[in-house]
């Protein structure tokens, strides 16, 4: 574990994989971590790339900060975290606000990225219905609604559960992220039509942004779709299916 200062904040990394192209994996808001990654296709990817996963702002073992949780500023943050690797483009997957972190870092530099893995990709994350209701819920009602295998590992009162508990606590009641994310502009159709890298799209058939897998495809030149039994998790859902596709879809 090391912690790195990058756009004024100092973030918690962990790197696997020692050959390779660069990659790096993105956790979702609110929920996510490094272990998000770590703990599902990191190791996969890393046999064949130099991964590098951390904590967004604010979450997990990062830096506790007020404000930037908009998808501009944690873009900045991934380019000044990956700053070194500048002489070889980047493999980037990302998972909900994660994967809209990705795809603005490749609409904004488009000769960085290699391939990209947009992991239920909520475009824009304002429109979702579940994504309100579920801030408007008090951190422990949070809890209460994740998804089994989520739920199950927070259960009892352990270490792990009051740390999430203390996070959400912060990130909703202390930060800008709820404000952020209510004006996260949606991304034109036009301006996705540029991302010429080959791109990944993968959702859940039961989640609610499904629809949204549809759209980026259509926009996008070099998209494919890849549509999975399960809902917004699909790393906890179905975590052997999407491994063995990132595996494969970044190592051609």
């Amino acid at each position: 574990m090391s912690h790195v200062v990058a756009n004024g904040v100092t973030f918690h990394v962990q790197r696997l994989g020692d050959a390779g192209p660069p990659a790096v994996m993105l956790h979702g808001l609110l929920l996510g971590s490094v272990a998000s990654w770590y703990f599902t296709a990191a190791p996969a990817l890393a046999r064949d790339h130099r991964v590098l996963l951390y904590d967004l702002r604010g979450h997990g073992k990062s830096e506790r900060v007020p404000s930037g949780y908009d998808v501009a500023t944690m873009s900045r943050d991934l380019a000044c975290l990956t700053a070194d690797d500048v002489a070889e483009p980047l493999d980037l997957i990302g998972h909900s606000f994660g994967a809209l972190v990705a795809l603005r870092f490749a609409l904004d530099n488009p000769g960085r990225v290699r391939r990209l893995v947009l992991v239920e990709a909520p475009l824009p994350p304002s429109r979702f219905g579940q994504f309100a209701a579920f801030l408007e819920q008090s951190p422990g009602e949070m809890v209460e609604s994740l998804p089994g295998p989520l739920r199950e590992a927070m259960a009892g009162g352990s270490r792990r559960a009051r740390r999430l508990l203390q996070s959400l606590s912060f990130l909703v009641g202390e930060t800008s992220l709820v404000r952020d994310l209510e004006a996260e502009a949606d991304i034109p159709d036009r301006e996705l039509a540029t991302v010429r890298c080959p791109t990944l799209c993968v959702y859940g058939n039961d989640s609610e942004c499904r629809p949204v897998g549809d759209r980026l495809v259509a926009a996008m030149p070099n998209a494919e779709l890849l549509a999975l039994a399960g809902g917004h998790y699909l790393h906890l859902d179905q975590a052997e299916a999407l491994t063995a596709r990132i595996a494969e879809f970044c190592h051609g």
